[in-house]
């Protein structure tokens, strides 16, 4: 559904903060959240036409804002004609029912926005189920406040998903919603479980595409596969996990991921929600972290990710670090990173296709089962050998000797323990 209002405009939002001065600058509101909020809004298709934050040391429990600034904005709304104000937080129960009745017009916090993108950009059935399992586990506890809040404007941003209809339902029904929901993705849990011991069983490797949101990874997936996966620039373009395979030059088979977008300040709760569709990064062999060198905030992005992958316990595994979109910038101002969690770095421009060649080097050097190039010697009582080694490994040439054939070929470690004691060059 377009985020339109009765008269078919863009809803018109004004963008509300708090900057507490906090060590956790990431937790804060600043200006790069600020943007940031900006940019989700005009994402979910609104028009932002103001911006306020409010310096205070502490976030009032019961209306995030002072009441000085609430109505500072309160005249906003009514100059400018808004409606519906997003603050750059996750805001309380309370909070929603007390600065929704007293600013009488729709009020958003970041997830609320963040969900609604994800309602707007999920296609897979998977992912419509997980956006409406989240988005109903975070308004349960706010049916209250929402219920006003909402009702004030008809349709538009945070209505998407699973309906006022449902939301106006006893929380009984609500509650017997999540549990049917939880145990359908359960269900489809077990389904992906299974072709993952397949894979894993054909000797597939995987490498997951992670990164903060926008920063590439789709652009990448389609210029390391040749395909055309949707690739906008635009926060949260993809949502539902995009698989494409790849084969190297050693002839190893390479699943590419592509998962989801990180974002600062997202709750941990929707992190959890959204597990299932970040667990690839969990699964996978190694993970590709796409990295938007030409962002100011790099580094904060970078934190970002890397806390995020902590969280749901994707680590422990090698990292290539893809700083990508290099030629947007002069090559004094890449990016040199020394974290040692990085098996290797690289700077390349997804777009432009500069440095693919030596990503894939890269890849083949990093990812489990590289190969080695050996030269054996097989009797001709081994016919049967020859021909596994033409199903299974990487034949560079074949010559017929007195002794037996002669192969030179690229073998992964199974092929080598097979081909051990036949091995005259490469041991």
């Amino acid at each position: 559904m377009d985020i339109k209002s009765n008269e078919q405009r863009s809803e018109r939002v004004i963008l509300a903060g708090v900057h507490t001065g906090r060590l956790d600058k990431l937790a804060d509101t600043t200006d790069e959240s600020m943007h940031e909020l900006e940019e989700l809004a005009k994402t979910a298709g609104a028009e932002v036409i103001l911006h306020v934050v409010q310096n205070k040391s502490e976030l009032d429990p019961a209306t995030y804002m002072g009441e000085g600034k609430l109505a500072e904005i309160k005249l906003a709304i009514s100059d400018f004609k808004a409606d519906a104000v997003i603050f750059d937080d996750e805001l309380s129960p309370v909070q929603i029912r007390n600065i929704s009745d007293f600013l009488e017009v729709k009020v958003l916090d970041r997830s609320m926005l963040i969900l609604d993108i994800f309602a707007m950009r999920a296609k897979s059935g998977e992912g419509k189920l997980q956006v409406e399992l989240a988005q109903l586990k975070y308004r349960l506890p706010r049916l209250r406040g929402l219920g006003t809040s909402l009702s004030r404007t008809g349709a538009g941003i945070g209505t998407r998903g699973p309906g006022e209809t449902k939301l106006e339902s006893d929380r009984r029904h609500i509650r017997s919603r999540i549990s049917a929901l939880e145990e359908e993705i359960r269900e489809l849990k077990k389904h992906r479980d299974l072709i993952r011991a397949r894979r894993k069983k054909d000797g597939v490797v995987t490498a997951a595409l992670v990164g903060y949101t926008n920063a590439g990874k789709s652009t990448l997936l389609n210029t390391l596969t040749d395909s055309n996966v949707l690739a906008e620039n635009k926060l949260f373009a993809t949502l539902d996990p995009t698989s494409r395979a790849i084969t190297l030059e050693d002839n190893r088979k390479i699943l590419l991921v592509d998962t989801v977008g990180f974002i600062r300040k997202l709750p941990h709760h929707l992190v959890q929600a959204f597990k299932s569709t970040l667990e690839e990064a969990v699964v996978a062999d190694i993970l590709l972290h796409v990295i938007d060198e030409a962002n100011p905030e790099r580094d904060n992005q970078i934190k970002v990710v890397d806390s995020v992958l902590s969280d749901i316990g994707a680590t422990g595994k090698p990292v290539i670090a893809v700083f990508n979109k290099c030629d947007k910038l002069d090559s004094e101002a890449f990016y040199h990173s020394d974290i040692p969690e990085y098996a290797a770095s690289l700077h390349i421009s997804a777009k432009r296709k500069i440095g693919i060649n030596k990503l894939l080097e890269t890849i083949a050097d990093v990812a489990p089962g590289k190969k080695k190039e050996i030269l054996v010697c097989l009797p001709y009582s081994e016919g049967s050998m020859v021909n596994y080694l033409h199903e299974t490994q990487m034949v560079l040439s074949e010559e017929y000797v007195q002794e037996g054939t002669k192969i030179r070929l690229l073998a992964d470690r199974e092929g080598y323990e097979k081909l051990r004691q036949y091995v005259i060059e490469g041991d």
